[in-house]
């Protein structure tokens, strides 16, 4: 497989898996400045607009944290000194998005790491371009607090509660560089936390189209001052595109000849006198 350099010591795949189609990728090769997100880039990315609250409701969405340096992301977590807590969440615009930046299945992969600062998190997320939650379900990953570990959550497609899941933990702290897969089909939802598969849910899958957020955010209220750097080396995104199954093979049969059956022996011939 081609690949670029990288950051972070594993490169961003240029070739797509089977099955899928490439409609997003980016390695941050372009220094954006904190202040000029997003529309320094505003061809490839958008955000939560700032003044948005995060889901706790602790935290201010403020996308001039983000900058890109060192070919990284870089999302700084913070309190300010006025108490306000800076978080951000921004949003890949996909190649193939419908009017809602969405799209029906696919595969997302990203190479990140963050500081283990206690009151942030992950909430990375496909998120229902329908805005009908529980009820379009919900697909996180990873999601974890910073300074815990790094868990994957699949809710259901007709989903009646937040707690309509299937729920994967690891005991993967965010201290170094790991690659996040997720692979969402017809059949599956699969989590894999560098190459390995750590869950995967085959039931009431969710099945409307979603976009894709990197929703960073408070777990709880941070220390006064608190600051935490979350680092995206690369993030690629993939379009389904199953492979069709091969027509089948029809096979002639060749007619089996029929035996003739041999001659019945003539009998001697006797004259008669």
């Amino acid at each position: 497989m081609t690949q670029a350099a990288s950051a972070s010591g594993l490169a961003m795949p240029a070739d797509a898996p089977m099955g899928f189609t490439q409609v997003f990728a980016d390695d941050f090769t372009q220094a954006v400045p904190e202040g000029s997100f997003p529309a320094a880039v505003s061809g490839k990315w958008t955000a939560y607009p700032y003044g948005w609250h995060d889901t706790t409701g602790l935290g201010t969405y403020n996308p001039g944290i983000v900058s890109f340096h060192d070919s990284m992301m870089d999302i700084r977590l913070n309190v300010d000194s006025k108490g306000i807590v800076n978080v951000a969440a921004p949003v890949p615009l996909l190649s193939n998005k419908n009017a809602n930046n969405g799209q029906l299945y696919g595969l997302y992969e990203m190479r990140f790491k963050a500081d283990l600062v206690q009151g942030f998190k992950t909430a990375w997320l496909l998120w229902p371009d329908s805005e009908s939650w529980p009820l379009d379900g919900e697909i996180d990953f990873p999601e974890g607090w910073l300074d815990g570990t790094i868990g994957a959550y699949t809710h259901h497609q007709n989903g009646t509660s937040g707690s309509d899941q299937d729920a994967f933990g690891t005991q993967v702290s965010y201290a170094d560089w790991h690659t996040a897969t997720l692979m969402w089909t017809p059949e599956s939802v699969i989590y894999l936390l560098d190459g390995v598969q750590v869950g995967q849910s085959t039931s009431r899958i969710p099945s409307t189209p979603m976009h894709w957020v990197i929703q960073t955010e408070t777990s709880e209220q941070p220390a006064p001052g608190a600051t935490a750097h979350v680092y995206i080396d690369w993030l690629v995104a993939y379009s389904y595109t199953p492979v069709p199954a091969p027509a089948p093979v029809v096979v002639t049969p060749v007619p089996v000849p029929k035996p003739v059956p041999a001659p019945k022996p003539v009998p001697p011939h006797r004259h008669h006198r």
